[in-house]
């Protein structure tokens, strides 16, 4: 029996990358606590396992108590029917190890996919989370990262974007989102031709998960518009990704190397008059016709929010009547200090 252990140690090592000498290690291990309990032996103990021939001894360490420096020494104890015991230990051991491999090769698998979009069934729900199987494993859909008026129906196929993967004693925890922008990212470069070619490229996104979502992006190609790329013949390519995000409405804009540009687009659709920038502080105030200020605001401040977030700019956003007067209003107190 022996022999074969080896034997089946190297086939293992071979075929599933699980070291021979781990397994050994952990076996004399858990033959040494087997020993103890079943023969009753508190005394410290060595197991022996030869590697050429599997033949396994074990050995009473007994140290000098008058002259604890001395060497210790050893006797062999093994038990006439300690094959038993080796047989049943070394399944269990094995058994172990082959589920931790499985394991460890399942993690890195998922850790790699970080940042990939992924297709599973959702499973079932609680109030924390959704459990989506990905196939190889179920994935956890926390309720953080669930969209605001989703519903997830049990055996309903969801798009999903893997977020993190946590290594734990069961295996590989992957935790997926559905409001994260790389789902978003994901979506287009699937129905985008020209995006997973590299020819249109998304610069930023901005995403209010279930409502609103702004994505800028630029052409390496002159003769390639971007965001008619996005769009699709008749809008067909964004609907599909609106659909997938069930109505999540999606602004498409032209990025643009100068600010003033860039920020006059990012708040589509509304009309911008001027852009005032501070290059320093990344700040901007913007100047809209007077009939445009709630629709460049949005709705409780959404489009300007948004408008922030994909440029990376802080912005203030005033009507034509506003700007006007405030400029009245600076213009007096100038002239107040000079007569002062």
């Amino acid at each position: 029996m022996n022999r074969k252990l080896i034997e089946a140690l190297r086939e293992l090592e071979k075929e599933k990358g699980i070291k021979m000498d781990a397994i050994i290690d952990a076996l004399k291990v858990a033959l040494s606590a087997s020993y103890k309990k079943i023969y009753d032996d508190e005394d410290a103990i060595r197991i022996d396992i030869n590697e050429n021939n599997g033949e396994i001894k074990v050995f009473k360490v007994i140290a000098e108590e008058d002259n604890p420096d001395e060497l210790a020494t050893e006797i062999e104890v093994t038990p006439g029917d300690f094959g038993r015991v080796t047989a049943q230990t070394a399944k269990q051991v094995i058994r172990q190890r082959i589920m931790e491999a499985s394991r460890d090769i399942m993690y890195d698998e998922f850790k790699d996919r970080i940042g990939d979009m992924v297709t599973g069934i959702v499973q079932q729900n609680d109030s924390r989370w959704t459990l989506v199987d990905l196939g190889k494993v179920e994935a956890l859909l926390p309720h953080h990262e669930q969209v605001p008026g989703e519903k997830y129906k049990h055996g309903e196929r969801v798009k999903c974007f893997i977020s993190e993967v946590r290594k734990t004693t069961r295996g590989p925890q992957v935790i997926v989102s559905r409001t994260h922008t790389g789902l978003v990212k994901r979506l287009f470069e699937l129905e985008v031709p020209e995006i997973s070619e590299r020819i249109v490229e998304i610069k930023s996104i901005a995403r209010e998960a279930g409502y609103r979502t702004k994505i800028a992006v630029a052409s390496n190609d002159k003769n390639v518009d971007p965001v008619g790329a996005c769009v699709g013949p008749k809008g067909s390519r964004v609907k599909m990704i609106v659909d997938e995000l069930e109505g999540e409405k999606i602004d498409i804009v032209d990025y643009n190397e100068d600010p003033v540009i860039f920020i006059k687009n990012a708040l589509s659709p509304a009309k911008v008059l001027k852009v005032l920038t501070d290059e320093e502080i990344k700040f901007a105030v913007i100047v809209v016709p007077n009939d445009q200020l709630s629709l460049a605001i949005g709705r409780e401040g959404q489009n300007a929010r948004l408008a922030a977030k994909l440029t990376g700019w802080k912005i203030d956003i005033k009507s034509e009547n506003q700007f006007e007067a405030e400029l009245e209003e600076a213009r007096k107190e100038r002239q107040e200090k000079k007569q002062n």
